[in-house]
């Protein structure tokens, strides 16, 4: 399947479509995310959200496939006509865990590095997001998600 024209695979529990793609870990996964979720949000008329999807979808991918050993990342977007979900599933554990390694913990960032803050900005720019894993039927899997769309108004 293309990004140019995705298709449905199944109906958002919250009213709207849902759509996957499947991409190979490569360098190339990121873009072909974006590429993708900007499709859809032309043509579901969220053309306002393209910026913000496009580094929280690159974050998310990029994390993906730089800190797992996953061949494969997985894309799930939600839409529905006020909000717009983006899941990353990838199977594999950290790099560092591949052949009996372990990881070294990584110290939080300061101002003067170039990476670590990938996550923060998701936080900053989604109306909410969070972590979960493949659960009973997919062991081992993470799931990293974010939603975007117009805030909720308050009574």
């Amino acid at each position: 399947m293309s990004a140019a024209t995705p298709t449905p695979v199944q109906l958002n529990p919250l009213g709207g479509e849902s759509y996957r793609l499947t991409l190979p870990n490569t360098a190339n996964a990121p873009k072909l995310a974006r590429d993708f979720l900007t499709s859809l949000l032309r043509v579901s008329r969220h053309p306002g959200l393209v910026d913000d999807a496009h580094l929280c979808v690159t974050e998310l991918v990029t994390n993906a496939h730089r800190h797992t050993r996953t061949p494969l990342i997985r894309v799930h977007v939600a839409v529905n006509r006020k909000r717009v979900t983006v899941a990353v599933t990838d199977d594999g554990g950290p790099v560092g865990t591949a052949l009996g390694t372990t990881l070294r913990p990584v110290p939080a960032a300061t101002p003067e590095q170039e990476h670590g803050r990938g996550l923060a900005l998701v936080e900053s720019l989604a109306l909410a997001w969070g972590t979960g894993s493949g659960g009973e039927r997919h062991p081992g899997r993470t799931v990293v998600w974010f939603t975007l769309g117009r805030p909720e108004a308050t009574a």
